[in-house]
């Protein structure tokens, strides 16, 4: 006959169990203290003796309780004491001068100062019980939820592994390639006997890399999910305090919580906060950032076979990683977590939608084709702006004209209809936004035109929006030319209509964008004319390095690179200015339909447009 075993307490039980003792035990205390105050007997009127014996020799007491020399003395037509007084040491009441009236009845007590010494000592003792019960609710309290105060050293790495929705490779759109390269690190903790009975080794460190919001996350907790063990989740910040050693302490503290729970993961999340290029701070090779990274590295080390411990770590600035991260032993693998493509995103659309109440002619396909370049993050933002919005008017589904308005929301920021300006200011945006709008329809190599406006969005008077037909993962000096032509071409509409001297502020934004794109193009990009084909990227990282990092070019070269800038910059306005003056019919029918409607959609600038012509003098080619 099998016993049935009787059911563990589990943790979270025992602290509960602590936090009610403490509670009860303050309540009790806080009773006791009430009950006390209440028992304890009313005080008492002191009265001389002769006056108390004199009103009591004329009826006016009926009765006195004697305890030594104490006398409690209740008066005619009541029931308790409400006076009392002290008599000689020994002396009667009935003595010289005491009661002589025989209708006052005299009562005799034995002197006892037990109670009185008892309810002393507990008034005294009591705030002592009280403080050290609290103390001790509070001891508890800290130990079961990891204060920090109570132990620095103790790691506060999240625990996940029960939950009722468990995330798996099928909750996570898109990034199928990374979703095979995970699989491998699936099978290595269910089945580690499988590989291990080849001689393979299984990999310590999985090292996710890519944009922010790609979903690199949720990727590492759909790989515990598949495996179905234990997730230990903790951002590479939490392990950094001001107190040396504090960071090595938390990190020993959870890989021993992760060797007692194997199989499992340990993810560190923007390992970059702690993982960076030792001997680049301020405190040479000894800051505390560092002793956590040696502790990461020795631990890692540390690993035996067959632990089936293995560490996730994503993020997105791999450059600033320390080396001894990356090597063999310890990061084995990388996996580019990359931003969708078109197919990708109509997935994860689908999957942000799917328990939310939309309408059936939803355009979910065109908004995948509209938003190229947006991370899972970026899309997933959009679906809630759409049901926020949906909800705001009162309505029970989302609609179409609810998605194109949050799209817009995000991407170009919120409309400030608020903002009031006057007509000067109107027909100067128009004429602004419709120069951009020209140029980028004229020229060959520019993305289509979406939409213009002149409502006032974000930190912007007016928006110009293109977006690129299809998805790019290359671009050409050429398409990078039309770009820069079409950032200048608000500006150079400014000083076609209104001459050189009375351009604006407005294309402040546009002139900055200008010129790191063009800077880019040279420095990084090798797209210079002079320095065609070669690269001057210094590596990015913490403020201090760039500043005492040497650079790798000569003043000469870097006069040069300035110059490489300039000219890309001035062709690019000439380019504009060239397609303005060309095409000024179609730059005031665009003015004037802004005008009048404030935005203009793509079908009808497109429209307006028309007839327009590209000179001899913007082709490139």
């Amino acid at each position: 006959m099998d016993k049935k075993k009787s059911p563990q307490k589990k943790p979270d039980d025992k602290k509960k169990l602590y936090k009610n003792l403490g509670f009860a035990v303050i309540v009790a205390l806080f009773v006791g203290v009430f009950l006390i105050s209440f028992n304890r007997p009313a005080e008492l009127a002191e009265k001389p003796y002769n006056d108390v014996m004199n009103r009591a020799n004329r009826g006016e007491v009926s009765k006195l309780v004697v305890s030594g020399d104490k006398i409690e003395v209740t008066l005619k037509d009541q029931d308790k004491p409400s006076e009392r007084t002290r008599g000689e040491s020994g002396a009667s009441v009935y003595g010289p001068g005491g009661l002589t009236n025989r209708d006052v009845t005299v009562e005799f007590k034995a002197a006892s100062s037990s109670g009185a010494t008892l309810t002393a000592l507990l008034i005294n003792l009591l705030p002592v019980i009280i403080i050290v019960g609290v103390l001790i609710f509070l001891l508890r309290s800290a130990q079961g939820q990891g204060n920090q105060a109570m132990g620095f050293g103790k790691s506060s790495a999240r625990l996940y592994g029960n939950e009722k929705e468990v995330v798996k490779f099928a909750d996570v759109a898109g990034n199928d390639e990374a979703k095979v390269d995970l699989q491998e690190v699936v099978e290595f903790l269910k089945y580690p006997k499988k590989f291990q009975a080849v001689g393979a080794r299984i990999p310590k460190g999985v090292l996710l890399v890519g944009p922010p919001g790609t979903g690199k996350t949720m990727m590492a907790r759909a790989v515990a999910g598949e495996a179905n063990v234990p997730f230990f989740s903790i951002s590479g910040s939490e392990f950094v305090e001001m107190f040396v050693g504090v960071g090595a302490s938390r990190v020993r503290d959870l890989f021993s919580k992760a060797k007692k729970n194997a199989p499992c993961i340990i993810f560190v999340d923007e390992i970059d906060a702690v993982g960076r290029r030792r001997g680049s701070g301020m405190g040479g090779g000894h800051d505390e950032r560092e002793q956590t990274l040696n502790q990461i590295l020795v631990e890692m080390d540390g690993f035996e076979q067959g632990q089936n411990v293995i560490v996730l770590a994503a993020t997105n600035r791999m450059d600033v990683l320390d080396p001894a991260l990356l090597r063999p032993g310890r990061f084995d693998r990388r996996v580019s977590i990359g931003l969708p493509d078109r197919k990708d995103r109509l997935e994860i659309l689908k999957v942000h939608f799917a328990k939310k109440p939309v309408e059936k002619d939803i355009g979910l396909d065109s908004l995948a084709a509209k938003t190229a370049g947006s991370s899972g993050a970026e899309l997933a933002n959009i679906a809630n702006e759409a049901a926020i919005i949906a909800a705001r008017q009162d309505r029970t589904k989302i609609t179409q004209s609810d998605l194109t308005e949050a799209f817009e929301k995000v991407a170009i920021g919120p409309e400030r209809k608020s903002k009031v300006m006057n007509e000067k200011e109107k027909e100067l945006t128009a004429y602004h936004e419709a120069g951009h709008a020209v140029v980028g329809h004229v020229l060959p190599d520019s993305d289509s035109v979406h939409k213009v406006t002149i409502i006032p969005r974000g930190g912007t008077g007016g928006v110009t929006w293109f977006i690129p037909p299809e998805d790019k993962s290359y671009h050409s000096i050429i398409e990078y030319k039309d770009v820069l032509a079409r950032m200048l071409g608000g500006r150079i509409a400014e000083e076609v209509i209104y001459g050189l001297d009375r351009v604006t502020t407005g294309a402040g934004s546009d002139l900055q964008k200008a010129a790191e794109l063009a800077r880019d193009m040279v420095v990084n990009q090798g797209m210079g004319k002079k320095l065609r084909d070669q690269v001057f990227h210094v590596e990015g990282g913490m403020m201090l390095d760039r500043l005492v990092s040497e650079r790798q070019y000569s003043d000469d070269t870097a006069k040069i690179i300035d110059d490489e800038v300039e000219a890309l910059i001035t062709e690019a306005a000439n380019r504009a200015r060239e397609v303005i003056k060309s095409n000024k019919k179609q730059l005031d029918a665009l003015k004037d339909a802004l005008l009048e409607k404030e935005t203009v959609e793509a079908e009808e600038v497109i429209k307006l447009l028309s007839g327009s012509k590209l000179p001899a003098a913007a082709a490139l080619y």
